[in-house]
Formats: structure tokens, C-alpha cells, sequence
């Protein structure tokens, strides 16, 4: 993930922001930046690579300065930089902005703006903001930032955490939370105050924290913090105070690691998004796949090799290969691969997906079709892991580290990289399908997505409060959705110990329809997509035998509310991205009732975060 850190105060800011950064490196980046006021004007130094690049450019060229802003680019729109990399600046060299997120409608903006005769510097999405926020200033009469910035915002589509400084008002830096695209934390400190992304990067100076909340933005000083939402509202934040244990400052406002990673997946989503799709050109750039277009022309089919919540997501990722690239996909257990001697040449590509790279069912099961000749590639979450190095070509997840042991942000992480890759085989092997520039571009609202669902946790919760007693429970999906269903029902099994199970929709007549009664919830995904009305008559199906039924529903679908009990809605998505959002709800439901159970979330019993045996 990107990282943002911010100071203002009487110290000199440099090397503040710099060692904060340095708390961050481990999420990953390919440039980075600051920028300072000095002498009332933004110095701006920036460098590709690692943080030693920019250090070595900041001791040739130095500078100081008692307010500052910094932050590490993982590239999304344009190639990794140094003029694109953050902080950007404004033309009259008034502003500074850092950013994390995707400005899905930047292409319009842009247009809008170059036409009022800005010129843009950078290939970024970012540089939009900057210029917006100068737009602002210069039409108000005070030329004040927050104004600027809160207008400039509003103009933004997607999900976005933003920094700003001016040299207007050199006293104050401004920050912003818009969805999910990742956390703000405010430092607060003795006459001196802190901004980033995560807790990390600033837990060395200060233990008293405030995060602001969607749609809130902040004014930092060096002896204030003041709070308002973007409409203007003043807000009276809640003070956290960290505590020094690592283990516990890392699951910051969050109860259980498992909270903590739910919530984070609009950001681990932009994450895994960032640097391989153009949205200006519609194309996906996958180099570590390694995959030219020759070979991707000889192959005639992949096999996607799994375990667990990884199988799931290799199922959902069936869909996506077939329908774009149009390749056959055959998904198989790796703990069951190996065992039937497996027809495999050398025009097959065998994916697999881990999030740990060690799971040992899996690594057999790519060992197998090695020695058969197949292009082996792999979906890996941990850098440098087994299942990366005996690959030809992966891709990384990029969610960042996952404590908990029932995998959440991986398991969306991995869907959107399947995506990904059936969009760039689709390129590579010259099949396009007529609305592939469309297909790339959805792929810019998902944090956005993910970040609305996210905000209805708290009637999943209550939900989990009448349902939590219940000792059995199934679950329904159809189409694409049908694995999500798999998915929820493994979700609660793992993590609250209630029975729970999972099947296409259409089969549920050929069996399991015999346990439907009053004392088996039956939770049916039914979306407004093409097996809509498939899924209507499953829902009343099973009303028919007493079930009390939930059903996960699109917004604005009364209809439903009318044969379910109970209807968890989420914001209408493009139906090949649904399962993306159709599995939030069961995900918080399956946390929750497990805690409403007093069950061990983190560690459930039994389970081990990678299965490294037989």
C-alpha cells in the first residue's frame, strides 16, 4: 500500500517524514517523495526505487522546514516516475497533494481542466487533485485550503485518502477520507501533530490517535486538530490511545485482526489493482507473468490448482478467464491433483493460487504438472515464497499481511488478479470481447464498491444478534455467485463452529433441500443479474418449508423484501465483479456471529494460517 506521512510543528520536518516512510516500506512501492515548506515556498525532491534513492537526492540536495509531506507511490496511472511520483504539485506551485486511491473519473477531469489551460506534468490520476484544488482557491475570496480542498473532493468519483499543504496558509496541512481506500490517522502530539496512513509510521512519536471516518476531513495544526464532514459539519473525533505492543497497535481501532483485514479490502483491492491496468488505453500490463503473446496464443487451457477459500476463488476466476479469453478452465483441489495422474502437455498453464506460497497440497500439485511440461504460473500473497520462485510467471496479491487465519482480503484480492489475468490473456491472445475497454474500466470502481458495502456493517451486526444461536445453516448461489456461496459457508464453519453449507442454487432439489425447516437459515446471494429470477424461486422454495431466509440483494430491489426475512443490500456492480461484493456481507456475518459466540476469531481451533502438511 501506498504510505502517507505528515508533520507540522516546531522540529524540522524532513527527517520526521522520512523515518516514517521507512515504517511503511514493507507494503511495497516503486518511488517515493516529500515535500516541505521552506523559506514560504515547496521544496519538492522525489526519486524512483527505494527510499535510499530519495535519501541520497535529500543529502545532495537538502531541505528543512517545520511542516511537511511525504508519501510512497506503488504506480496505478502512469509508469513508475519520478514525475510521477507523489507529492504533486499545483502549477503555481501553491499546493502539494500526496494520495492514496483511484480517481475513477480522471479522464473527464483531466479534459476539463487542460481546456481552462492547465498543464498537466505527470501521467497520474493524482495531479487532478492539485489542480482542482487550485481551481477552488483562486475563485474564493480567503483562499482558504480546507474550502479549496472540500470543493475539489467533492469533485472526485471512488474512494480516496488525501493530504494537502499550501503555502497560502503554511501553518496547516488538510486531510481527507473518502470510502475505504485507505485509513488517516491524525498523531497527536506536544505542540506538534502527525499524519499516515498507518499507525507505524508515527507510533514512535506519539500514542494518541484520531481516525477519521468516511466523508471526514481534518485541519492540522501544530495545537489544534479540527474535524467536520465533507458538508461542513463540525465533528467531535474519539481519541485512541495506542499501545506500545506491536501486535496490538497493529490492529489499531479494530478488535480482531480479522475486523481489521475485512475493512481494509477497498484498500488491498486498490492495491492489487495499482500499476498493471491503464485506464486511458484500457489495457492490463502483467510483466512478472512473463507471458508473451506466442505463448499465450499456444495455449489451449488452464487448470487452477487450490486449497480452501484459494479453490473458491480459483472458481469465481473460471468465469473470468472463459468469458474474456475464451480458454477452457478446469479448477481442481491441489490436496486431490496429483493423485489421479492429471492430463497435462506443454500447451496447458497450471495457476496456482496461495495466499501463504508454502501451502504443500498446492506445491505438490504444481511440482506435478512441471514434470508434465505445463506453463506453471502462480497468485502468491507472500513475496519471495515457494510457490513464486517454482513459478514461470505470478502475480501478487499485494494485500499486505494477513493475520487472521480465515482469509479475507486475500481471497478478494485474489479474484480481482484472476480478473486481471483473463483481461490481460485476453490481450496477449487477441480476442477482446466487443466490451473489453468497459471491463477494464470497472475494474476502477470496485474500492469505491467494496468501500460502500463496508459502511453497512452495522446491520450485518445486528443481524449476527438474531441468527447467532442457530446451529445449522445454508447457503445459495447461482452463477458466478454460486462459489461465493461455498465461500460463506466456509467462512462461518471456520471461524464460529456452526454447520454450514454451500451449493449452487439448482441443487439444492437434488438433496439438500431435505434439511430445510424453521431451524436452518438459508441465505440465497440474488442479486439483479442474469439468474435473478432463477433465484427468486429458490428463495420461495425454501420459504415454502419454513426457512428463515436472508437474502444478499442489490439496492433498490423492493421485490425481495417481500419473499425474504431478512435482505443485506449492496450497491449495484457489473455482474462478473459481484462475487467481489456479494462476499463482504457474509463475511462481517460470519465475523460477527462468531464473536457474538465467544469464539477465538483470529485463531479459530484446529486451523493454522498455512497448511505446510499432508
Amino acid at each position: 500500500m501506498c504510505g502517507i506521512v505528515g508533520y507540522v510543528g516546531e522540529r524540522d520536518a524532513t527527517p520526521i517524514i522520512i523515518d516514517g516512510l521507512s515504517r511503511l516500506e514493507y507494503r511495497g512501492y516503486d518511488s517515493a517523495g516529500i515535500a516541505v515548506l521552506q523559506d514560504g515556498a515547496v521544496q519538492l525532491r522525489r526519486d524512483v526505487g527505494k527510499l535510499a534513492n530519495l535519501r541520497a537526492r535529500l543529502a545532495d540536495s537538502p531541505i528543512s522546514g517545520q511542516i511537511g509531506i511525504g508519501h510512497t507511490r506503488w504506480a496505478t496511472h502512469g509508469a513508475p516516475a519520478e514525475h510521477n511520483a507523489h507529492p504533486h504539485i499545483s502549477m503555481n506551485g501553491d499546493f502539494v497533494v500526496v494520495h492514496n486511491g483511484i480517481v475513477e473519473n480522471y479522464l473527464e477531469l483531466r479534459d476539463e481542466l487542460r481546456a481552462e489551460g492547465v498543464v498537466f506534468k505527470s501521467e497520474t490520476d493524482t495531479e487532478v487533485i492539485v489542480h482542482l484544488i487550485e481551481r477552488f482557491a483562486n475563485d474564493g475570496a480567503h483562499r482558504d485550503v480546507t474550502e479549496a480542498a472540500r470543493r475539489a473532493i467533492t469533485q472526485l468519483r471512488g474512494a480516496h485518502a488525501i493530504v494537502v499543504m499550501s503555502r497560502w496558509q503554511p501553518d496547516r496541512l488538510v486531510a481527507v477520507r473518502i470510502g475505504n481506500a485507505g485509513g488517516v490517522a491524525i498523531g497527536l502530539g506536544n505542540q506538534e501533530n502527525f499524519i499516515a496512513s498507518d499507525i507505524p509510521a508515527i507510533l514512535e512519536q506519539t500514542r494518541r490517535m484520531i481516525f477519521l471516518e468516511n466523508r471526514q476531513m481534518a485541519t492540522v495544526t501544530a495545537r489544534s486538530v479540527s474535524v467536520q464532514t465533507l458538508d461542513g459539519n463540525q465533528v467531535t473525533p474519539s481519541v485512541h490511545t495506542i499501545p506500545w505492543d506491536l501486535v496490538s497497535a497493529a490492529k489499531g481501532e479494530y478488535r480482531h485482526f480479522m475486523q481489521k483485514e475485512i475493512f481494509e479490502q477497498a484498500r488491498s483491492i486498490t492495491d492489487t489493482i495499482r500499476g498493471r491496468v491503464d485506464f486511458e488505453h484500457h489495457t492490463v500490463q502483467l510483466p512478472e507473468l512473463n507471458l508473451t503473446e506466442e505463448a499465450a496464443r499456444r495455449i489451449d487451457r488452464v487448470v487452477t490448482v487450490a486449497c480452501g477459500t484459494s479453490y473458491y476463488s480459483g472458481l469465481v476466476g473460471k468465469f473470468f478467464i472463459e468469458h474474456l479469453a475464451r480458454l477452457r478452465v478446469e479448477v481442481d483441489y491441489g490436496s486431490e491433483y496429483r493423485y489421479r495422474d492429471p492430463i497435462i502437455d506443454d500447451r496447458t498453464a497450471v495457476l496456482a493460487i496461495t495466499q501463504s506460497g508454502e501451502t504443500v497440497d498446492t506445491l505438490a500439485a504444481m511440482e506435478e504438472a512441471r514434470t508434465k511440461g505445463a506453463l506453471l504460473w502462480s497468485i502468491v500473497n507472500a513475496i519471495g515464497s515457494q510457490a513464486m520462485r517454482m513459478a514461470d510467471g505470478h502475480i501478487t496479491m499485494n494485500a499486505g499481511p494477513e493475520i487472521g487465519v480465515a482469509s479475507t482480503k486475500a481471497f478478494t484480492a485474489s479474484i480481482v488478479d484472476q480478473y486481471l489475468l483473463a483481461l490481460h490473456l485476453a490481450q496477449q491472445r487477441g480476442v477482446r470481447t466487443p466490451d473489453h475497454d468497459q471491463r477494464v474500466q470497472d475494474a476502477a470502481r470496485l474500492p469505491d464498491l467494496v468501500g460502500r458495502t463496508l459502511e453497512r456493517s452495522e446491520q450485518v451486526e445486528e443481524l449476527a444478534g438474531l441468527l447467532h444461536h442457530y446451529t445449522n445453516f445454508l447457503y445459495l448461489g447461482r452463477g458466478i455467485n454460486y462459489p461465493i456461496a461455498l465461500e460463506g459457508a466456509l467462512k462461518l464453519k471456520e471461524i464460529s463452529y456452526i454447520h454450514a453449507e454451500g451449493y449452487p442454487a439448482g441443487e439444492m432439489k437434488h438433496g439438500p433441500i431435505a434439511l430445510i425447516d424453521e431451524s436452518m437459515p438459508v441465505l440465497a446471494i440474488a442479486l439483479k443479474d442474469s439468474v435473478y429470477e432463477k433465484m427468486i424461486s429458490q428463495i420461495e422454495q425454501a420459504k415454502a418449508r419454513s426457512a428463515v431466509v436472508i437474502a444478499i440483494a442489490t439496492d433498490g430491489d423492493s421485490f425481495i423484501a417481500s419473499k425474504a426475512d431478512h435482505v443485506l443490500y449492496v450497491p449495484e456492480t457489473p455482474e462478473l465483479l459481484s462475487p467481489v461484493i456479494a462476499v463482504l456481507p457474509l463475511q462481517m456475518l460470519a465475523y460477527y456471529v462468531a464473536v457474538r459466540r465467544g469464539a477465538d476469531v483470529d485463531q479459530p481451533r484446529h486451523l493454522a494460517k498455512s497448511v505446510t502438511v499432508e
